[in-house]
């Protein structure tokens, strides 16, 4: 234990140590803690639709008439027409054959990957890549080659000059979770089609977001169909749990029967699929929730830019602030949390070092007067610690 112990104080001294924090929440963007409401501006619930009526009475009703657990397995007890009912949804919205669920957005990209490299595949992996992603590709029998963050010539070069006997798989994600920027899907999608590469986007932080309709980075780009696979989350954008893979057919059979973290699992909860169809359902009728975001997101990163903060030319609903030290990152989110407004201090490992960062998100719910408090007191405090 003592080694443990040291390992918590070293994290401590370099500010670095995580605590957990309860908050309950009221809204879609609103929270109390310690009996004081905060405004929300570090959730990933880019649409507000947690707490939209129709995706709690779905998750309510569904409970009543399925209870409260599946049982077991989707191969085994576990199995039910929600299921099937969400994931012909998510293929119709993302425009494939198929979708498959799975219980969280890391084990889709664990299970995915893992399952689809074997050991004579190669996996080129943008250094910038979710953790969930960097896992999987650890787990897989590949072997993995990492290009520089949306380094397309970088990558025309790995392609071409890295010995593959097997399948050569390209994995992006498509918006960035810590700096908000959009994969070159265009670029990606013309260097596969030479090397005979498939092509893997992670849409966690896009579907919803961005694309018509908020469809996700293949639909952005006009893109559908040339993505061989798309991983997602139904705990961003679609207010639940859990998280999917869409593409053909084949390849949702083949996960069904290969990936472990979808095998092994108990399956979702019904109200929680049924809370993510309802989410789905809402969208589709209501695309002008995602131009509502674009707008507030566009709003909020207007002001940071103006005022001279650094946002790593994020061009979605999330908003890095870029401090470098993890101390001033520490200190700047809990001025923030005296004045009212909860956002993420992210620091290392999570980015590298001297890149720490406020990681600000904007919600479809927040209004433009929120949107204004929360920029004049990032702005201030930012002024106060030298930030800008």
């Amino acid at each position: 234990m003592e080694f443990y112990q040291h390992a918590l104080e070293q994290a401590e001294r370099e500010h670095l140590y995580r605590r957990l924090v309860d908050y309950i929440p009221r809204d879609a963007v609103h929270a109390d803690s310690e009996g004081r409401q905060y405004l929300m501006m570090a959730a990933n619930n880019y649409l507000g639709l947690t707490h939209h009526p129709a995706v709690q009475q779905a998750a309510a009703s569904a409970s009543l008439t399925f209870g409260t657990g599946s049982g077991g397995s989707r191969l085994t007890t576990g199995n039910h027409l929600l299921y099937r009912q969400l994931e012909n949804k998510l293929a119709a919205f993302k425009g494939t054959e198929a979708a498959l669920i799975f219980n969280t957005g890391y084990m889709a990209n664990v299970g995915i990957i893992s399952s689809l490299a074997g050991k004579d595949d190669v996996i080129f992996s943008d250094e910038l890549n979710h953790a969930s992603i960097i896992d999987g590709c650890r787990l897989s029998r590949g072997r993995t080659v990492i290009y520089g963050h949306s380094n397309m010539n970088q990558l025309a070069d790995l392609l071409t000059n890295t010995a593959c006997s097997g399948r050569r798989l390209i994995v992006t994600d498509g918006v960035f979770s810590m700096d908000g920027d959009i994969a070159r899907l265009d670029d990606i999608v013309q260097l596969a089609r030479k090397a005979d590469a498939l092509i893997m986007v992670d849409d966690a932080h896009a579907t919803g977001v961005i694309g018509p309709g908020g469809r996700g980075t293949a639909a952005s780009f006009g893109l559908e169909g040339q993505v061989h696979i798309t991983m997602g989350t139904l705990s961003k954008s679609l207010g639940a749990e859990g998280g999917y893979a869409a593409g053909s057919q084949v390849l949702m059979d083949y996960l069904i029967n290969k990936a472990r973290s979808f095998i092994f699992s108990t399956a979702l909860a019904p109200a929680t699929t049924a809370a993510a169809l309802a989410a789905l359902q809402v969208l589709s009728g209501q695309p002008d929730m995602v131009d509502r975001l674009k707008a507030n997101a566009a709003y909020l990163r207007t002001k940071l830019n103006q005022a001279g903060f650094d946002t790593c030319g994020s061009t979605t609903a999330i908003l890095p602030v870029i401090v470098g030290d993890a101390y001033l990152a520490v200190e700047f989110a809990q001025l923030l949390k005296k004045e009212g407004i909860v956002v993420s201090a992210i620091r290392p490992p999570t980015v590298p070092a001297g890149a720490s960062r406020l990681r600000i998100t904007v919600s479809a719910a927040h209004s433009l007067a929120e949107l204004t408090k929360a920029s004049q007191a990032i702005c201030t405090i930012g002024r106060q610690l030298g930030v800008i």
